[in-house]
């Protein structure tokens, strides 16, 4: 924050303290001439004014607000640039990367500096970190348990739903039914495959989709034509004449999703006979897909949730299509 900021802020914020103290205390003064209890000759609906100073109890219930006020004011951040006579900071605003962030929480904690977050982080460590061992790993300490044994477990698949509602749902949804472009975990339907190592390498190593746009290479007339192809897979009522000139055209897309059109998990290209669709189904939208391209991305969790809350929330991912395994 610049300096001018800083002061800004620092004016308005004692500014309005004083003022509101100045305009108490001058209301504790009579102004009027007129002697306590008096009537001021004011009634409303059958009450009448009468001059009576503020309340002890409110009058001072204010001046301890004010108190209160200087007090935290003094010892935590609010007042532009002061950082608080504690040092307290909810987190380190400066990081950039996840690295920079992973060393700040670090040198936070090793230093017992008032950083909330970095404190949060180390309780959670403490009080969770031998639970979430327990629970992924082994009980003979040989490795990690398979997601089809955790799966079984309820205390665990509850540990990996709430991590999944933590880290997962604000693309998946909470229900993990996704939304455009965020794929429906429920569905049994994968780009990458849905068996469980496949689903633990997507969580701890990310994955990043591309598909490119062939508008310049097919023409209007082209995406026209393999549109109508495309949706006939899935037995959408089209064209007939379109879609046989689509097909021809459509090697243009086997490379990835395979002359039958069920896709490839290797490259994460979707089946395009299931009517699932994860950019939308309509026309309009599959256009828009063959005709510029679709791109995404899913952040690799390996350095954010570590090997053993991976291997827990994989294994709640992959309980919701194999509840009855």
């Amino acid at each position: 924050m610049t300096t001018f900021w800083s002061l800004w802020i620092i004016i308005i914020t004692i500014g309005t303290l004083v003022g509101c103290a100045v305009i108490l205390f001058w209301c504790q003064k009579d102004k009027m001439g007129v002697e306590d209890g008096a009537d001021m000759g004011h009634e409303y609906d059958g009450i009448r004014e009468l001059n009576n100073p503020l309340p002890k109890w409110w009058f001072y219930l204010f001046v301890s607000t004010f108190i209160f006020a200087a007090v935290y004011l003094a010892l935590y951040p609010g007042l532009g640039n002061f950082k608080g006579l504690l040092g307290w900071q909810s987190s380190d605003q400066t990081v950039k990367s996840i690295e920079e962030s992973r060393a700040s929480i670090a040198r936070a904690q090793a230093n017992k500096q008032l950083v909330q977050y970095a404190k949060e982080l180390d309780d959670a460590d403490s009080y969770f970190g031998e639970k979430f061992s327990q629970l992924a790993n082994l009980p003979d300490g040989s490795g990690l348990k398979p997601l089809e044994q955790i799966a079984m477990d309820s205390e665990a698949l509850k540990a990996g739903q709430g991590l999944f509602l933590q880290n997962c749902s604000q693309c998946h949804g909470s229900d993990a039914r996704g939304q455009k472009g965020f794929p429906n975990l429920t569905d049994n339907a994968w780009l990458y495959g849905g068996e469980p190592q496949a689903i633990v390498t997507t969580v701890m190593e990310g994955r990043i989709g591309q598909m490119p746009g062939w508008k310049d290479v097919l023409g209007e007339d082209g995406v026209r034509e393999v549109v109508s192809y495309t949706l006939s897979l899935s037995g959408r009522s089209v064209n007939a004449k379109e879609a046989e000139a689509g097909k021809a055209r459509f090697v243009v897309c086997a490379a990835c999703h395979g002359t039958d059109g069920k896709g490839n998990p290797a490259v994460g290209a979707p089946d395009l006979t299931d009517q699932i669709w994860l950019f939308g189904g309509s026309r309009a939208e599959v256009t828009e897909t063959v005709m510029n391209g679709r791109s995404g991305v899913m952040p690799a969790w390996k350095d954010i949730l570590g090997e053993e809350k991976v291997q827990l929330v994989s294994a709640y991912v992959w309980s919701l299509t194999n509840s009855e395994q």
